[in-house]
C-alpha cells in the first residue's frame, strides 16, 4: 500500500493524477468535503479559532492538504473573524498536489509555507481532513480459525495475495470462527505519537503545544471489528468508482481504509494528550454554525452543504476527533452529540 500510494514518481499520490474533483470527466477520482462546499472550511475555522485562542498561538498546520481548498476556506474564514494566522504550514508528500496548492494559495504569499516532513517542534492547530485513511495499513486474515498477515507476491508476472502466519491480532477479539479479513493501523497510530512528541518538545521550550483536529471516515473499535464486518474496509477509488482490488492498476488509483478511531484516541492518550471530543461530522459542523451559514446561502449551495451533514451522505460515516497537549477545554465542535464514551 505504501509503494502503491507513495513510491517516488510512480505512486498514486506522488504521481501527477488530478485526484480531487467533482466529476470523472476532470480526470479526478473522488471528491472531499472542501471541494463539495466552501461552508465546510468556514465551519471548521470556528473550531480552529477557538483552539488558537486557547493555545495563545497563531500557527496552523495542515497535513495532506489536497487541492488546497480547505486551507483557502479556513484562512479566509479566520480573516473574517479577525483571527491572525502568522503561518499556515502545509505538510504534503505529493509534488503535483503541492504545485496545485501553491497556485491556489498564491494570494497569501509567505503566510503559507510548505514542508516535506513533520518538524521536531510543532505548536498551534494541526488539521487533517481525510488524512489517516490514506496511511498504509496491515491486512489480517483469519482463515480456518488461524490468523495470518495478508501480503502481496509476484506470481507468473501478476500480483496476487499471499498469507503467512502471524502473531499480530486485531486489538479486540473478533467473535466467531468464520473467515475474517480486517486491518490494523500501526502507521496512523505512530503518526499520532510522533505528533504528540513534537507538541511536547514545543512545550518544553516554553511554547503552548498544540491541538489536533482530524476528520475522516471510520468507526470506534467495537464497530470496526464487528463480527459481520468480515471483509474489512480496504477499497480503491478511480474515476469516482469504487472497487476492492488494489492489485490492479497499481499507482493509478487511491487505496484507502476506514479509521479505527478508538486506536487513534488511545495512541493520543498514551502519548500524554487529552481527547477533547469525538462525534459525527454532522454534529461537529452543526455545532460550528454550518446550518446558520446554509440559511444565508443560495439554494444550490445549501443542497451541496446538505451532503456534509445528511446521514446517508457524509454526515454519519465521517467522524471528527480532537485532542490536545494543552489543558483540556470545552471544544465548541463537540458541545452537542459528543460520543467520546463510545470510543
Amino acid at each position: 500500500m505504501a509503494q502503491a500510494l507513495y513510491a517516488p514518481g510512480l505512486g498514486y499520490y506522488s504521481g501527477g493524477r488530478t485526484k480531487f474533483g467533482a466529476l470523472p470527466q476532470s480526470g479526478s477520482d473522488f471528491i472531499t468535503a472542501p471541494e463539495l462546499s466552501p461552508l465546510f472550511g468556514q465551519a471548521v475555522a470556528v473550531q480552529v479559532a477557538q483552539m488558537l485562542a486557547e493555545l495563545g498561538s497563531d500557527e496552523v498546520w495542515e497535513f495532506g492538504a489536497g487541492s488546497g481548498a480547505l486551507a483557502e476556506q479556513v484562512l479566509g474564514a479566520l480573516a473574517e473573524q479577525g483571527v491572525r494566522v502568522a503561518r499556515y504550514h502545509i505538510v504534503d508528500l505529493s509534488g503535483s498536489l503541492r504545485a496545485r496548492q501553491q497556485q491556489r494559495l498564491s494570494a497569501y504569499g509567505e503566510q503559507v509555507c510548505w514542508h516535506d516532513r513533520l518538524p521536531e517542534n510543532v505548536q498551534g492547530v494541526v488539521l487533517g481532513n481525510e488524512l489517516l485513511d490514506a496511511m498504509p495499513v496491515q491486512l489480517l486474515a483469519r482463515v480456518n480459525g488461524a490468523w495470518h498477515e495478508r501480503g502481496v507476491v509476484l506470481h507468473d508476472g501478476a500480483l496476487v495475495w499471499a498469507d503467512r502466519p502471524t502473531a499480530l491480532r486485531p486489538p479486540v477479539e473478533v467473535e466467531g470462527d468464520h473467515d475474517y479479513v480486517t486491518e490494523v493501523h500501526p502507521q496512523a497510530e505512530a503518526f499520532i505519537a510522533t505528533l504528540a512528541e513534537a507538541f511536547a518538545r514545543n512545550q518544553a521550550a516554553g511554547g503552548p503545544g498544540g491541538c489536533a483536529l482530524l476528520l475522516d471516515y471510520g468507526f470506534p473499535e467495537a464497530e470496526y471489528y464487528h463480527p459481520q464486518r468480515s471483509t474489512g474496509t480496504l477499497v480503491c477509488h478511480q474515476l469516482h468508482q469504487v472497487d476492492d482490488n488494489p492489485l490492479i492498476a497499481v499507482g493509478e488509483k487511491d487505496i484507502t481504509a476506514h479509521v479505527n478511531f478508538t486506536g487513534i484516541a488511545l495512541a493520543a492518550q498514551q502519548a500524554g494528550m487529552a481527547v477533547l471530543g469525538y462525534t459525527s461530522q454532522a454534529h461537529f459542523l452543526i455545532n460550528c454554525g454550518l446550518t446558520e451559514r446554509m440559511q444565508a446561502a443560495a439554494l444550490p449551495q445549501r443542497a451541496q452543504a446538505m451532503k456534509l451533514i445528511a446521514e446517508h451522505e457524509m454526515g454519519e460515516l465521517f467522524k471528527v476527533l480532537a485532542f490536545t497537549s494543552h489543558p483540556e477545554f470545552a471544544a465548541l465542535g463537540f458541545a452537542h452529540g459528543d460520543r467520546s464514551h463510545r470510543l
